[in-house]
């Protein structure tokens, strides 16, 4: 057995059945014991394809997504996807080939120092010196991304070490699981806190799901009655059917639920990092609170926003120990006349149609469990603004790096992983451009992934900030020169259908979901269309901008 070989029974152990990929010169051993080693390899075509695959896995399944690359390019391409997977906090281990050791340093073919690069956008690398180190860096690699707070990391494989005998290594152990402290002296001054609240707040974020903590949040807010605003990342974490629940909050949230936080005396943030899109000017965020911030990275805890009492540990051991019954009737009286005032209008004049509305119907009409990718841009806030998602891990979007690209690989990962599941992929005309050679992978395994193309000609969101900040100089932002998309669908073998108007959206989107297999809906919409609200940058977030009446 060589180290290859030993390489692929180890991920066998760590219930590894699926891995994402590319091969090349420096990869061969590895591809060689995959050939008959009981792993299923995904030939995606492009490394940051495989790379966002395994995202879409990881974040579609809750496990750690698998993928692999070789030297040089192979690694330089994983690297966006690495750094996606950081800021969002997925566990993904990415192997890559490297040349031989004696070779690494002399600029040799398709050398490059990919420890180095990926340095800033992982939580750990590892360049393997030896075979005998094998046992040690995968052990330590599976426990560092998963526990946690969960990330990518990414472990380098010289050729030789590759192909190196590994008869000899012992038997590989499983790592075991972290454990947290409690923090019970916090915790006492937290629980008197929210009992004097009159004006709570729950602020979700991504966390909660990376921390399989969704049933515990929910059962919190029903033992509390809070209301409950959410993160982009942190959509389907509360119960979107919750009277309590006011939708996503930020730069492009809900306006009950920037309204309520910018009200509240309590802010309880869980498994957030006060980002800037979230916060607006952070001066101003949430003025009249004190802030309870729950998180399980240390890192996290007052690095923006100087906490109240800053718990560190499990929200599925902290939520529940903060529980208690609370009065605040009138605070949920407010918040309700909140939500009210402000419900989403989907009145539109004229035969247009109105991407907000389309995605509606499109949430509404879609079966139990469905899973949605998205790319990057507008057609991604209007799918957070607009859509309903039962759990965290039916919103595949890519949040804190915002990866153009994203949602078609995603979506990929996230089929192959929920075989039974249905797979929708919202994108827009230029974000599906960027991952389009993944319609590829998608005719090569039958993949029966509905992709939903909102076609408004133009880079939308730049767009929309050049109009609103740049005096609508639109500077490299038009594409009336797009492809025709659905003849570039069916040269991979994928039906479809163009639509212009909103009188055939109904039985489109019928169409788009009892197919059988792949289907694509382009969607031409105004390419004047804005996404409404919005804080502008550097903006409170009570200054939200509306489209002119």
């Amino acid at each position: 057995m060589n180290g290859a070989q030993w390489l692929v029974q180890a991920l066998r152990k760590h219930q590894v059945e699926t891995v994402f990929g590319y091969p090349g010169g420096a990869i061969m051993p590895v591809y060689d014991a995959l050939y008959d080693g009981g792993v299923e390899h995904i030939l995606c075509r492009h490394e940051q394809g495989a790379a966002i695959a395994a995202i879409g896995f990881a974040r579609s399944t809750g496990t750690t997504g698998v993928c692999i690359a070789t030297s040089g390019p192979g690694a330089t391409n994983v690297i966006t996807g690495l750094a996606d997977a950081l800021l969002d906090s997925v566990p993904v281990v990415a192997i890559t080939g490297q040349v031989a050791s004696d070779l690494i340093g002399t600029d040799a073919f398709q050398e490059i120092d990919v420890l180095g690069l990926s340095l800033a956008c992982t939580k750990h690398s590892f360049l393997v010196s030896t075979v005998d180190e094998l046992p040690r860096v995968l052990s330590e690699a599976f426990s560092i991304a998963s526990q946690g707070r969960p990330g990518p990391v990414l472990i380098d494989i010289p050729k030789d070490v590759q192909l190196a005998d590994a008869s000899h290594l012992s038997s590989y152990e499983l790592p075991e699981e972290q454990e947290f402290p409690y923090p019970t002296q916090e915790l006492t001054q937290a629980k008197l806190m929210l009992a004097k609240a009159k004006k709570p707040i729950l602020y979700v974020g991504g966390g909660v799901a990376m921390s399989n903590a969704v049933a515990t949040l929910r059962e919190f807010v029903k033992q509390t009655e809070i209301p409950v605003v959410s993160t982009l990342k942190g959509l389907g974490c509360a119960d979107a059917l919750d009277a309590n629940y006011l939708g996503m909050l930020g730069m492009h949230g809900t306006k009950a639920a920037n309204y309520a936080v910018q009200r509240s005396d309590l802010l309880i943030a869980v498994g957030a990092r006060f980002d800037d899109r979230v916060t607006g000017r952070l001066n101003t965020f949430a003025p009249n609170a004190k802030v309870i911030h729950i998180d399980i990275d240390h890192a996290e805890l007052n690095k923006l926003k100087q906490a109240h009492v800053a718990l560190l540990g499990d929200a599925k051991e902290l939520l529940p120990a903060l529980s208690q019954p609370l009065f605040i009737a009138t605070w949920q009286q407010e918040v309700q006349e909140l939500k009210a005032e402000h419900a989403w209008r989907y009145d539109h004049p004229g035969s247009a149609i109105y991407a907000p509305l389309l995605l509606k119907q499109l949430s509404d009409a879609k079966p139990e469990n469905t899973v949605v990718t998205t790319d990057v841009g507008q057609h991604q806030m209007w799918s957070a603004q607009h859509m309903t998602f039962d759990t965290p891990e039916n919103f595949i979007t890519s949040s804190g790096l915002g990866t153009m690209g994203f949602g078609i690989p995603a979506a990929v990962g996230a089929q192959i992983a929920r075989p039974d599941a249905c797979v929708i992929c919202v994108s827009g005309d230029g974000s599906f451009m960027m991952n389009v050679q993944e319609l590829g992978t998608i005719k090569r395994k039958q993949l029966p992934i509905k992709l939903v193309l909102l076609d408004n000609q133009r880079l939308g969101m730049v767009r929309q900030w050049q109009e609103l900040f740049f005096e609508q100089r639109y500077s490299e932002t038009i594409l009336t020169d797009n492809p025709d998309f659905v003849a570039l669908a069916k040269a991979f073998d994928i039906p479809g259908q163009r639509i212009t108007e909103k009188a055939q959206v109904a039985d489109a989107i019928k169409c788009l979901l009892e197919s059988d297999g792949p289907y694509l809906l382009q969607v031409s919409i105004d390419d004047a269309e804005n996404v409404w609200p919005l804080v502008p940058p550097g903006a409170s977030n009570d200054e939200m901008m509306e489209k002119s009446k």
